[in-house]
């Protein structure tokens, strides 16, 4: 409700969904509000692509890793070849990345602007807003498509709580040429000016004996 309060100062052009539950029902007030409906899309759902913990041979999230498993491989910080690095080449990451690069892309051209390369081409300037109603861990891919960040990085040293606010904006240094700049991550404002607890949901404090 607090988010819905706070959109309400947007002008919005086009409204996007995960098809996930939780999503939607943080979608549906701020819609209710704007008397608008979203385009649900199955690529905005959580990231979803398992692979196998090398202790117990089981599924397993591709984030979450130790840090002192992850920090130590080169590839996973590069966003050419995170994908193919240790934990993560025994899963469809590659893939399922490949999937929402192409999604949000596919958004960003249908306001004029195609990827080229690590940048965007555009023939016209745009000032539209698309407001996206997903999860943590998918946004977090985004922004390292976006960004040219491995999303290693990003799951790992990143926090956004739920209802949280992430802004990122296009910016043409020069004509024609653009590049994505984040002005807002994470942010929880709303909250706090409502007197409202943030939620942790997501945020791993605990600390594991070396020998359970």
């Amino acid at each position: 409700a607090l988010l819905a309060k706070r959109t309400a100062r947007w002008k919005v052009d086009a409204f996007y969904c995960s098809p996930l539950g939780r999503a939607r029902d943080t979608a549906s007030l701020t819609l209710k509000q704007a008397g608008r409906e979203a385009v649900v899309y199955d690529w905005l759902r959580e990231f979803h692509a398992p692979v196998k913990d090398p202790e117990t041979g089981k599924d397993r999230l591709c984030w979450d890793l130790l840090p002192g498993y992850w920090t130590k491989i080169a590839q996973m910080h590069q966003v050419e070849t995170f994908a193919k690095a240790g934990i993560m080449a025994t899963g469809r990451v590659a893939e399922e990345y490949q999937r929402v690069c192409d999604g949000i892309d596919s958004i960003i051209a249908s306001c004029g602007y195609v990827r080229e390369g690590k940048m965007y081409r555009t023939a016209k300037h745009n000032e539209d807003t698309a407001v996206l109603f997903c999860h943590m861990g998918v946004t977090l891919f985004m922004l390292s498509h976006l960004l040219n960040i491995s999303p290693v990085n990003l799951l790992h040293g990143v926090f956004l709580a739920p209802s949280s606010v992430t802004i990122v904006s296009t910016e043409e240094v020069r004509e024609g040429e653009a590049y994505f700049r984040c002005q807002t991550m994470g942010d929880t404002s709303h909250l706090y000016a409502a007197g409202e607890p943030v939620s942790h949901m997501g945020y791993f404090a605990q600390i594991y004996p070396e020998n359970p």
